[in-house]
């Protein structure tokens, strides 16, 4: 046996996928730190609703391009370099934040955080597939939670410095964790490579849900409404999440209030990406993306009636159960049905669409609030986009029944 080969669910795949899990926790601080310091920014700069959201928006165009551009890297060369350029990267640039003094400086600076927290999410959900295939659906929805608990644990480190109005000694003190745990577990990856031929044999000896399966239309085809469905999906489920805080200070529960809620809803979305992975293993990606959608479209209604401090406590957590697992099933349905060789990049290029709906999604629902001074209306425009992307994921489920039907036939 070749040292340098990884077998497939192996004792070495799972130790792989716990090391890529920690990096993913500890790295994609850079896309949520921005989503905490928004009430803070919009005080320091004077800033209305709408115009709080433009280091977000520019986190969310840096981490979409970086999931493109780092996917693509990662396909060349490995994961490797990748690592070592995103680190120095984020590194850089949260210490440059402390600099800024304007929305804008802070904006542009934060386009690299979001570059930078890339290399984290996407290319680490694309590698640790390759190396599952039986738990393939769980594997890659474990290191995608490492992102939502990321999201979870950096409020409660962070929160008194937040509270003191010191959001650059928050930005130092993420810079120093990363500098110091990210660099143990690149050593501990090491250099192996999965083993394709075993791939290969399993897939002719075992017909599960997981076996690869040609859809009737062609890959681009499949790439492109995958690609919209994100954009949708993420324009409704950015309204909680980027906008819970504010929502909270407004309904006089305070920012510690709102950053705990905001936690109890990252850490559902933690077991909300472990079961959706489980689900998808049993019943399929595309089935397990349907129900999500659904109960995502559920939880947003769930917002409009409830508004008591409790209520949102529960509606929050009943959100995050319902949306945490949706995004890396895009990623579990990308290495089923498209070429194994190219699924950092086109796992990249969905990430790329969900932070466009999610950046479109926080600026849309910041204007709403502008002009109604509510956040009643900015729940149905989320609850309306949740809707075309069900319609198209159904699109999908049935051009995959037709697929599986016709190959039964032959």
């Amino acid at each position: 046996m070749n040292n340098n080969l990884i077998d497939l669910d192996s004792r070495e795949a799972w130790f792989r996928l716990i090391i890529i899990f920690i990096m993913s926790v500890v790295g994609t601080a850079g896309m949520w730190s921005v989503v905490i310091i928004m009430p803070t920014i919009q005080s320091e700069f004077q800033l209305d609703r709408a115009a709080s959201t433009y280091p977000y928006v520019t986190t969310m165009l840096g981490y979409g391009i970086g999931n493109v551009i780092i996917g693509r890297m990662l396909d060349k060369i490995g994961i490797k370099k990748p690592i070592i350029f995103a680190l120095t990267l984020l590194i850089l640039s949260y210490l440059l934040s402390t600099l800024a003094t304007n929305v804008l400086w802070l904006s542009i600076i934060q386009f690299f955080l979001g570059f930078s927290a890339a290399a984290f999410f996407g290319p680490m959900m694309a590698d640790i597939s390759k190396f599952f295939y039986k738990r393939k659906g769980l594997a890659v929805s474990l290191v995608a939670s490492g992102q939502h608990l990321c999201g979870a644990i950096w409020p409660f480190l962070i929160k008194d410095f937040l509270l003191d109005g010191e959001w650059r000694h928050a930005h130092l003190f993420i810079a120093f964790v990363c500098s110091i745990i990210i660099p143990i577990l690149f050593f501990l990856i090491g250099n192996k490579k999965p083993n394709i031929e075993m791939n290969n044999n399993t897939e002719k000896k075992e017909e599960s849900v997981n076996s690869n399966l040609k859809l009737s239309i062609s890959n681009r085809n499949v790439q492109t409404l995958l690609m919209f469905a994100g954009v949708f999906c993420c324009i409704a489920m950015s309204m909680p999440q980027v906008h819970i805080v504010p929502l909270c200070i407004d309904s006089g529960f305070g920012l510690a209030v709102g950053t705990e809620i905001l936690s109890y809803m990252l850490f559902a979305a933690v077991t909300s990406r472990v079961l959706f992975g489980l689900l998808s293993d049993k019943i399929g990606p595309i089935q397990t993306l349907i129900l999500g959608s659904t109960l995502q479209a559920i939880s947003l209604s769930m917002f409009l009636p409830f508004d008591s401090q409790l209520s949102l406590y529960i509606v929050a957590v009943f959100f995050g159960l319902s949306q945490g697992g949706i995004v890396p099933i895009y990623a579990v349905i990308i290495s089923k049905f498209l070429p194994s060789n190219e699924v950092a990049e086109r796992v990249g290029l969905i990430i790329f669409a969900t932070v466009i709906g999610m950046s479109l999604g926080g600026w849309l629902s910041g204007e709403i609030y502008d002009y109604t001074n509510s956040y009643k209306l900015a729940f149905l425009n989320g609850i309306f986009w949740n809707v075309i992307n069900l319609s198209i994921m159904i699109y999908l489920y049935f051009l995959y029944m037709k697929s599986k039907n016709n190959m039964v036939e032959q």
